[in-house]
């Protein structure tokens, strides 16, 4: 799978305050941050909309915003593989009826693992049931537990389905892992992992124009600060109202010209429309290389050129196994 598309019309988001409709009260519920949306995270989520099919009831996930991470380490860098645009698109283009998304604030952080179940699960969504992974832990001191809503399910009227981790070629699928392969420039391995490619969305910003000076124009995004892709050059796919456009990216600090903060530089191949204050969607295919400092501008170009055909090869390699698949 690509990018996913835009929210459907239909899919439910409903936050804190917000009334729960009559037609997604009930529903079984996955639960978790769900950060990259990635294999293990899929398998909760087809669990949940499998039982939920079953019994006739809606399906929808329950996750948490900002992610509790940042909350509770304000000073730490949080590298999100999805931030909360991203991630509900992901959910929409699972099956799911809606998602419910909380606010990760001190209240929440200190509401008991008792209260967020009778509370929250049985007294605002009535839920007919839970997904939940394995290590999921919850409530104030991180009290909940798997068991707990298990026991908490057979006396309230739910019913809990835990899942063990997935694993995927053999080893064990998290977001970490995510992360720290996309850290290491393997975009082939976090896509693997993730079970789509990776993206990030943004609004295309005015930069210094080096890239059309040198020949190769870009559309140039400002990611989180946080963000721990590794700086290099990728093939990517960039995505304009709808439509795919092969092309090549580089993300990094420019060493060439100015070590600057790093900046998403993206160069759509035979397009010229103007892109600024536009949101980009880039989607990441393949590493190319790591960012360089070059003897000259001519060395720059002639190496840029390469990074084209290799983008392009990469690309349409992507394609064809896509077309098999």
């Amino acid at each position: 799978m690509t990018v996913p598309p835009p929210i459907r019309p239909g899919f439910s988001i409903l936050r804190d305050g917000n009334p729960v409709p009559q037609a997604l009260a009930g529903a079984f519920i996955a639960i978790g941050n769900f950060d990259g949306l990635h294999r293990g995270h899929r398998a909760a989520i087809g669990l949940a909309i499998d039982r939920a099919r079953s019994a006739k009831r809606p399906a929808m996930a329950l996750t948490f915003e900002p992610h509790p991470r940042r909350f509770f380490l304000p000073d730490a860098p949080t590298f999100r593989l999805t931030p909360e645009h991203a991630k509900l698109r992901l959910f929409a283009s699972t099956g799911l009826d809606g998602a419910v998304v909380m606010n990760f604030d001190a209240a929440l952080a200190g509401h008991t693992a008792e209260a967020f179940i009778s509370e929250t699960l049985v007294g605002r969504l009535k839920i007919s049931g839970v997904v939940v992974g394995d290590n999921f832990h919850f409530g104030k001191a991180r009290k909940g537990s798997p068991a707990m809503l298990r026991e908490e399910g057979k006396r309230l009227g739910f019913a809990t389905e835990i899942l063990e981790r997935v694993t995927w070629r053999g080893k064990p699928v998290s977001s970490g892992e995510v992360r720290a392969a996309l850290a290491e420039g393997d975009v082939a391995r976090a896509n693997d992992l993730l079970g789509h490619n990776w993206f990030i969305e943004g609004e295309v910003i005015r930069g210094a124009s080096r890239g059309r000076q040198l020949g190769f124009p870009t559309a140039n995004i400002a990611l989180d600060p946080d963000n721990g892709l590794r700086h290099g050059i990728y093939a990517v796919r960039a995505h304009v109202n709808g439509t795919a456009h092969p092309a090549v990216a580089s993300f990094g600090r420019r060493p060439q010209f100015d070590n600057g903060a790093p900046l998403l530089e993206t160069m759509l191949f035979d397009f010229q429309d103007d892109l600024y204050g536009k949101t980009l969607t880039v989607e990441f295919v393949g590493f190319i290389r790591p960012e360089h400092k070059f003897e000259s501008i001519e060395a720059l170009k002639a190496r840029m050129d390469v990074d084209c055909a290799e983008a392009r090869a990469l690309l349409a390699g992507d394609n064809a196994a896509a077309g098999k698949a």
